[in-house]
C-alpha cells in the first residue's frame, strides 16, 4: 500500500488576489501529508499558467517557479531516509491538450529553478499531461457522467520525451475514471507512468443502489452550505454537487464507516479494483515492487486522540 497526496492545487483566483497566502496553504498542505506519513505528493500549479503570454517559457513560468519551490521544501522535510516521490502537472484538466513545447518547457524552468534552490536535490518523477478527460469525465446538466475521451497518443509522444530526455518515470492520466472498460488496456500499450481513478471509486459509493437515500440528501446538503463558493454561475445544481461531494468524504467518515449496506458496496468495489489491476498489467507485479522498493521502519507515537481509547482497553 502507497499513500498519496494527489493534486496539492493552487487556486488561480486566490493566487491572482495574494499569491504568497495561496502558496503558503500549499506548502502547509505538503506539510501535514508528510508528517502524516505520505511519501508520494503530486503538485498542481498548472492552474497558473497563462496562455496569453508571448512565449512557451512565460506561460509555464509560474507553473514550474512554484513546483521546484515546493519540491525544494518537500526535500528540506525528508527525515526518515525515504525520498518522496514527487510530481509535476503542465496541462489543467478540462482545458488544451498538452504539447512536447510546453513539457520542455516546462522540465527545463523547473530543472533551473530547482538547482538554483537546491543544487544536487531530485526533481520531479513523473508529470501530469492534459489528453481531453475532465476529472472523472464530462458532468451532464442532470448530474450524468458523459464518457470521458483520452487521446492515448499524448501520452505516447510526451511519456517518450520525459523518459528519454528527462529521466522521469513517464506521464500521468488523470481522470481516467468513467472511461468505457474496454480502453483501459489502452495505458499500458503506451507506457502511461500512472492513472488516477479516485473519481470512478466514489461515484461507485454515493451512486450505488445500497446508499442510504436519506444520508445522500444531507451530503448533498452539506454541499450546498459548505461549498457555495466553488460554484459557477452556468452550473446546475446536480453538476455543483458531482463536483464537490468528495470533499464530505472527511466530515461524514464515521457515518460511511458505518454504513449498513457497507458489504454490498464494497463487493462491487472490490470486484472493480480487480478489473482494473488485470487491465492495467499490475497483476502479478509484486516482485517488481520487492526489487525496487526498500521499506523503511518508521515508529511514529500514538497519536494523542487514540491514546486513551488504547489505555482504556
Amino acid at each position: 500500500m502507497f499513500i498519496q497526496g494527489d493534486h496539492y492545487q493552487f487556486n488561480a483566483k486566490k493566487y491572482q488576489a495574494d499569491p504568497e497566502a495561496m502558496t503558503e496553504e500549499i506548502r502547509r498542505a505538503c506539510r501535514l501529508a508528510i508528517d502524516a506519513g505520505y511519501r508520494n505528493i503530486d503538485i498542481d500549479s498548472s492552474t497558473l499558467v497563462d496562455l496569453s503570454l508571448p512565449t512557451v517559457d512565460e506561460q509555464q513560468r509560474e507553473n514550474y517557479r512554484r513546483a521546484a519551490e515546493l519540491t525544494a521544501l518537500i526535500r528540506g522535510l525528508e527525515a526518515d531516509g525515504v525520498t518522496i516521490s514527487v510530481g509535476g502537472e503542465i496541462g489543467e484538466v478540462g482545458k488544451e491538450n498538452s504539447n512536447e513545447a510546453e513539457l520542455r518547457a516546462f522540465l527545463d524552468g523547473y530543472r533551473r529553478e530547482l538547482a538554483a534552490r537546491l543544487p544536487g536535490a531530485i526533481g520531479i518523477s513523473k508529470v501530469s499531461v492534459q489528453t481531453g478527460t475532465s476529472h472523472g469525465g464530462v458532468v451532464l446538466p442532470d448530474g450524468s457522467v458523459g464518457t470521458a475521451a483520452v487521446d492515448f497518443g499524448v501520452h505516447e509522444r510526451l511519456g517518450a520525451v520525459a523518459r528519454k530526455e528527462y529521466g522521469l518515470a513517464g506521464t500521468v492520466q488523470h481522470g481516467a475514471s468513467t472511461l468505457p472498460d474496454e480502453l483501459f488496456h489502452r495505458f499500458v500499450e503506451v507506457e502511461t507512468a500512472e492513472i488516477h481513478l479516485a473519481t470512478g471509486f466514489q461515484n461507485l459509493l454515493f451512486d450505488h443502489p445500497a446508499f442510504p437515500s436519506e444520508l445522500r440528501r444531507t451530503i448533498d446538503s452539506w454541499c450546498v452550505g459548505n461549498a457555495a463558493d466553488e460554484r459557477k454561475p452556468d452550473e446546475t445544481e446536480q453538476q455543483f454537487i458531482y463536483k464537490t461531494r468528495k470533499k464530505t468524504i472527511g466530515p461524514f467518515k464515521r457515518e460511511l464507516w458505518d454504513l449498513p449496506t457497507k458489504d454490498a458496496i464494497l463487493a462491487d468495489q472490490k470486484e472493480k479494483i480487480a478489473f482494473l489491476y488485470r487491465e492495467l498489467g499490475v497483476d502479478g507485479s509484486r516482485s517488481m515492487v520487492d526489487r525496487y522498493v526498500k521499506p523503511v521502519r518508521v515508529s511514529r507515537p500514538l497519536p494523542e486522540a487514540l491514546l486513551g481509547v488504547a489505555v482504556a482497553g
